[in-house]
């Protein structure tokens, strides 16, 4: 006689849960992804195992963000939690453990209101350069560093992408340097351009540092000895604000110097698709809060389109 299938529960006990978190983490490909969901979904686990027996439905999980909202939490950090946990409940009714209609509900669940708009943070080419120039020594640290600041600044490439490009990746095409089929956010495939002073600070490195295949950024130990690995993208993030700090900027992000080569690409004429095609953003509209765009009422763009009666 066959087995009688289990009926769906309500209310998920603690191995139902960690069961539908491995599913979850499992159809994640971005390791970033993974670590941030992994944080989001243990939180509201600890949250929802500290309650007496609550039913896995809309009302709990609304009750769940009330309480992010209490802690003070920003809009963007309680909408991720709610992603994760949104996540949660489809993967657990996926697989037999939640009721369909309970893991419905969760879904419908509307996340934190965000008021406002984050100020973006560009450079101007003066401090651009400024920041390029701190690294202009011989020393292996200094060559690295500058080409790092370079790729970003020149190639408006993300933490994760930087430290994922091997020297195998540059390319010429169409008798330009590129970084070809460079996988970013998201799986998405594109191919980078590469300016010829980004390329020379590469090989400078390189080099200096006699690589020839392999991760392009390397850990360099207190002995001088470059090592077979790459490095993390906090690293990045040290090189960056160190730099900065030491030219009197101020305080800047590795995302900021993506966002100044997107400013400065259209300063300098550039198309907004090709340059959507740089950054390897899906919409067009991510593109545009990259630029910092205001409307120009004078001298507007509609002003001299070649309609206008002549002079008298």
């Amino acid at each position: 006689m066959a087995k009688r299938a289990k009926k769906p529960k309500s209310v998920l006990r603690l191995p139902d849960l960690d069961y539908s978190k491995s599913a979850v983490l499992n159809s994640l490909a971005s390791l970033n992804s993974r670590r941030s969901y992994e944080h989001a979904i243990r939180d509201f686990i600890e949250w929802y195992c500290s309650e007496p027996r609550l039913a896995f439905n809309k009302t709990v999980v609304t009750r769940y963000r009330m309480a992010l909202e209490q802690r003070r939490y920003a809009p963007s950090t309680i909408n991720l939690r709610l992603a994760a946990v949104r996540r949660l409940a489809y993967e657990a009714s996926d697989c037999g453990l939640l009721n369909p209609d309970l893991g419905a509900g969760i879904r419908r669940v509307k996340g934190a209101k965000r008021l406002g708009v984050r100020v973006g943070n560009w450079l101007t080419v003066e401090q651009a350069k400024k920041l390029l120039a701190v690294h202009s020594g011989k020393h292996l640290r200094d060559l690295r560093n500058h080409a790092v600041l370079a790729m970003l600044l020149g190639c408006g490439l993300r933490r994760a992408e930087l430290i994922a490009v091997k020297i195998e990746h540059f390319e010429l095409r169409e008798e330009h340097w590129v970084l070809a089929d460079l996988i970013g956010k998201g799986r998405h495939m594109r191919t980078i351009p590469v300016p010829g002073w980004v390329k020379s600070a590469v090989d400078h490195w390189t080099k200096a540092a006699d690589l020839q295949s392999g991760v392009l950024f390397r850990a360099i130990g207190k002995t001088g000895r470059v090592g077979n690995c790459g490095f993390t993208a906090k690293v990045i993030w040290s090189i960056v604000r160190e730099t900065a700090s030491s030219c009197d900027i101020g305080l800047i992000a590795p995302h900021d110097l993506r966002r100044t080569c997107a400013r400065l690409c259209h300063q300098a004429g550039g198309e907004l698709e090709q340059i959507q095609f740089l950054l390897g953003h899906v919409s067009v509209q991510t593109t545009e809060r990259y630029l910092g765009c205001k409307q120009r009422l004078q001298n507007a763009v509609n002003d001299q389109i070649g309609l206008e009666p002549a002079s008298p």
